[in-house]
């Protein structure tokens, strides 16, 4: 009898052991950060807006240019009379006089050009980093919700590169991994105006470069 009890004692404790040990044990899946960002209905239609700022920045930019370029051909001109062999001395300095000036102001109109150029790009890259910072964590916590649900105590990204320029996750079973579940999550609260994806952006994190034509006196 004592024997019986010993064993039983004995089996009880195995039992307990790997009960614990399979408590204690994480339950890991994984998810595309950067697939969920770039394929989320927001970031298409930031994308949309941050194209469209760019765009009339850039028209703004070439109007600008093309202004500059009108005080070129006027420069020129009164280049042109200032080294005119027929005018005299008096109505060349006159015309010398007005080409400086005009030279000044071709000047300030490339500085314009050139501030405004940097403040918008400025502008838009705070504005791609401000959103993506908030869409991130918003992602994030819907990732965890659905990662709970399934009784994951560990999520991983298999997205984000270590400091040594791989993946955090070499492989993963496609079983662990719940992306579509979170893109569904997400889904589930888009606007019937974005029902249909938008066209793909050249690329989702990248800022949206102003390009700055030249106003030259050559």
């Amino acid at each position: 009898m004592k024997k019986t009890i010993t064993s039983l004692s004995i089996f009880a404790a195995f039992a307990l052991s790997a009960v614990v040990a399979q408590a204690a044990a994480p339950t890991i899946l994984v998810v595309d950060m950067a697939k969920l960002y770039d394929s989320h209905y927001k970031t298409e239609e930031q994308n949309a807006k941050l194209r469209a700022d760019e765009q009339k920045a850039q028209e703004e930019i070439e109007k600008m240019n093309k202004d500059g370029n009108v005080l070129v051909d006027e420069y020129k001109g009164l280049s042109d009379q200032a080294n005119n062999p027929s005018l005299t001395d008096a109505a060349k300095a006159k015309s010398q006089n007005e080409a400086a000036k005009k030279l000044e102001e071709i000047q300030r109109k490339k500085n314009d050009i050139g501030t405004f150029a940097q403040n918008t790009q400025r502008s838009l890259q705070q504005r791609l980093q401000n959103f993506r910072s908030v869409m991130l964590e918003e992602i994030s916590k819907i990732a965890s919700d659905v990662a709970k649900r399934k009784g994951a105590t560990l999520l991983l990204d298999k997205a984000g590169p270590t400091l040594i320029g791989v993946s955090s996750v070499i492989y993963a079973d496609a079983s662990y991994e719940i992306t579509d579940d979170v893109m569904k999550e997400i889904n589930k609260d888009r606007p019937a105006a974005s029902a249909a994806p938008a066209p793909a952006a050249p690329a989702a994190t990248e800022t949206p470069k102003i390009t700055v034509p030249g106003v030259s006196t050559k």
